[in-house]
């Protein structure tokens, strides 16, 4: 079987530290189950798992292998998922509007305004008023590119967040394949991707 990550593939991670269960309390609404996970990113450069660049939002936004940063010994759990409805000219705009963001400092405020938002129950407000494109969070930057190929994730791509994306994504099975489930990264992993 082949390992290859294609772009615009989406990986999803959930995290150990305390910021990353922050993340993931405050992004779970009232009656919702708890939230999987607490980061998103984007491939746009494909290749071997080991070898595949994503664009993530970081401290700023960077590029860099998947791989470098989540495999082992990492113990963050990463799912990826890949879109199955974007003709190449969408995945193209995909990877240009991740790729447009890279080099941007993170939105710290933005989290700030997720958690004004989250004591409104949701409600998209603070983020609204908040949403400037300088400085974008995870979430902004991997639905501001599907944007760019006329795709979203059910919510207004300003106020989607890592469980948002999730919530979708594993939704909509006409729409995504799972390629790797929400587990740590293993060596194993690098040669059993379905292709």
């Amino acid at each position: 079987m082949d390992s290859e990550l294609r772009p615009a593939d989406v990986f999803l991670t959930q995290g150990t530290s305390l910021m990353s269960r922050l993340i993931r309390f405050f992004t779970r609404r009232i009656g919702e189950s708890r939230t999987k996970v607490n980061h998103v990113g984007v491939v746009v450069q494909g290749g071997p798992l080991r070898e595949a660049m994503v664009v993530e939002a970081l401290s700023t936004v960077r590029r860099h292998r998947l791989w470098g940063r989540y495999g082992p010994p990492r113990k963050d759990l990463v799912a990826i998922y890949r879109p199955l409805d974007l003709s190449p000219e969408q995945i193209a705009n995909v990877v240009a509007g991740a790729n447009g963001y890279v080099g941007r400092k993170y939105g710290w405020f933005m989290l700030v305004a997720h958690l004004l938002d989250w004591v409104l129950q949701g409600a998209y407000v603070f983020r609204r008023l908040a949403g400037v494109d300088r400085y974008p969070i995870c979430s902004w930057v991997v639905a501001h590119a599907f944007l760019k190929a006329g795709k979203d994730f059910g919510v207004a791509p300003g106020a989607a967040d890592p469980d948002d994306i999730w919530d979708y994504i594993v939704t909509h099975h006409s729409r995504f394949a799972r390629i790797h489930a929400l587990a740590p990264l293993r060596e194993s992993d690098a040669v059993s991707l379905p292709p």
